[in-house]
C-alpha cells in the first residue's frame, strides 16, 4: 500500500486515480456528511456549483429533501441551512437526502469521484475509514485535503496525517515503505505534535478563525472530536455517498 497527501484538489495529478481516493474536510463539510449519514440521512449529494444543486433537488419531494449550502462559512440563502454538523439531528435528517455544496469540499470529492473507492473523512470518523483501508488494502491511495480556495489547510492535513499514522502502526510498516510522497511524512509530524490539542489548533487554523467569527465555536469543539461515528460515507455513485 502507497499513501499519498495532497493538501488540496489542485495539487493530486491530473494523469492518474487512485485505487482508494479520500476526501477531508474538518471544517466543516465531511464532518456534516458523516454525521448525517450517521443521524439517518438517506443519502449525501454533493455539488461545486449552487445552481446546479438547485435544479437536481427540484426533482425530490420537499419533505425527502434537506439543501445545504455554504459560502464563506455562512448559509446560503434559499438552503434549509448551512454547513454546520450540529443541525444535523436526526429529526432533521432521518429519511432524507442531504443536497450539498460548501465552499472547499465538495470540490474534493468531485476531484476524485473517479477513483475505484470514494470516502469521505474527518477526524469524528477516523477509526471507521482507517478500518476499511486496512481490510481493502487497495495499492495505492490519495488523502485529499480540501484547504481553503486551493491553499493549504492546518486542519485537514492533520486529519490526513491521523489516518496516515494509524495505518502505519497499524500495519507495523516502514513509514518510508509507504509515504507515496513528502506530504505523508509531513501531515504525520502535524499530526503527532497536536494529536492532544486539537481544538487548539483549529483556533490557530486560518478557517477556524474565520469560524470563530461566524460564532460557530460549538462546530469546532464537535468536529475535532476523534472516532466519534462509527459511519463510513462511502461513493455509491458518482457524487452521491451512503452509510458504508
Amino acid at each position: 500500500m502507497k499513501l499519498f497527501v495532497y493538501h488540496t484538489p489542485e495539487l493530486t495529478p491530473t494523469d492518474s486515480v487512485p485505487h482508494c481516493a479520500i476526501a477531508i474536510d474538518v471544517l466543516r463539510a465531511t464532518t456534516t456528511m458523516a454525521t448525517a449519514l450517521a443521524a439517518g440521512a438517506e443519502a449525501v449529494q454533493v455539488f461545486s456549483d449552487l445552481e446546479k444543486l438547485m435544479r437536481e433537488s427540484e426533482n425530490w419531494p420537499a419533505e425527502k429533501r434537506i439543501r445545504a449550502g455554504e459560502r464563506g462559512g455562512a448559509k446560503v440563502p434559499g438552503c434549509d441551512m448551512g454547513n454546520s454538523p450540529l443541525d444535523c439531528t436526526p429529526e432533521q435528517v432521518q429519511g432524507r437526502r442531504l443536497f450539498i455544496s460548501t465552499t472547499n469540499g465538495t470540490r474534493s470529492l468531485q476531484r476524485i469521484q473517479d477513483a475505484a473507492s470514494v470516502l469521505a473523512a474527518a477526524f469524528v470518523n477516523r477509526k471507521a475509514v482507517v478500518d476499511y483501508i486496512l481490510a481493502q488494502q487497495p495499492e495505492t491511495v490519495w488523502i485529499v485535503g480540501s484547504g481553503w480556495e486551493g491553499s493549504f489547510s492546518l486542519e485537514d492535513t492533520a486529519c490526513a496525517g491521523a489516518i496516515a499514522h494509524s495505518l502505519v502502526t497499524a500495519q507495523n510498516a516502514k513509514l518510508d515503505d509507504i509515504a507515496g510522497n513528502d506530504e505523508v511524512i509531513g501531515a504525520i509530524a502535524l499530526y503527532l505534535q497536536w494529536q492532544d490539542r486539537l481544538l487548539e489548533l483549529m483556533h490557530h487554523a486560518s478557517h477556524g478563525k474565520r469560524l470563530l467569527r461566524l460564532d460557530c465555536h460549538e462546530d469546532l469543539k464537535y468536529c475535532v472530536q476523534m472516532d466519534l461515528l462509527d459511519v463510513l460515507p462511502i461513493q455509491r455513485e458518482a457524487g452521491v455517498l451512503v452509510k458504508g
